[in-house]
């Protein structure tokens, strides 16, 4: 196989990350929005848990492009 045939499709497995973590945050935000629309008075109470969320969700993704980027353009 070509190296950079190969290059490319390990770049391509890696970037599949970023979908699942795009997936959970909308499924963050989401439920956030419907705990919020049950019950207004527990904003305060989950609001910094979904932030916490959405930050790891999508630290997991810029680590999938990382490891994406540094195959195509590290890696001899």
């Amino acid at each position: 196989m070509d190296p950079q045939a190969a290059k490319m499709i390990g770049a391509g497995l890696a970037a599949i990350g970023m979908i699942g973590s795009g997936i959970g945050v909308g499924n963050i935000w989401a439920t956030l929005i419907a705990t919020v629309g049950r019950n207004p008075a527990a904003k305060s109470n989950v609001e910094l848990y979904g932030w916490i969320g959405f930050a790891v969700t999508e630290a997991i993704a810029l680590f999938a492009l990382v490891v994406a980027l540094i195959l195509l353009f590290a890696v001899k």
